[in-house]
């Protein structure tokens, strides 16, 4: 069985699903599901900055009210456990975790444990943070020891 670390900071639509599930054909896949809440990946000045990037300006204003820590807790909790079901429900094995402190050493931790094939990176796009290789990705390349796949998310 290929076992992906699938870290999300949203719940899975039905298309991410699909697409998720099907990256490798008829291979069974088992996923580890990592919930990283929107509030605590980065600073709001620069999620504001990528909501300008892509025109969202209205958004760019409201980053200040993201909820972050155990404020985010509850809805990020609520979207991984749609987000497992989802997949489950799709044929896939899957367990998740929301990851609260030190992703990537979480990360890591998982890929070593699990002796994951993979990470998936699955987010909306962060123009300012790809910019500067500081976005989930491109960090956890120097980090896991796997191949790291960074996908955008779809919105549904």
């Amino acid at each position: 069985m290929f076992t992906s670390v699938l870290m999300i900071e949203k719940p899975l639509s039905a298309t991410d699903v699909d697409f998720v599930t099907t990256l490798h054909g008829d291979e069974d896949v088992s996923f580890i599901v990592l919930m990283q809440p929107r509030g605590d990946q980065a600073d709001a000045l620069l999620r504001a900055i990528d909501d300008v990037a892509v025109g969202a300006i209205g958004d760019a204003a409201k980053e200040g009210e993201e909820p972050s820590g155990a404020e985010a807790r509850g809805p990020a909790e609520t979207a991984l456990e749609l987000s497992v079901q989802a997949l489950r429900t799709a044929g896939c094995e899957a367990v998740g975790q929301v990851v609260a402190d030190h992703p990537l050493d979480k990360m890591k931790a998982v890929v070593e444990e699990a002796h994951a094939d993979e990470v998936i990176v699955l987010t909306a796009p962060h123009y300012v943070e790809e910019f500067f290789h500081r976005d989930w990705a491109s960090r956890a390349r120097h980090k896991v020891g796997v191949p790291v796949l960074k996908l955008f998310a779809h919105n549904e």
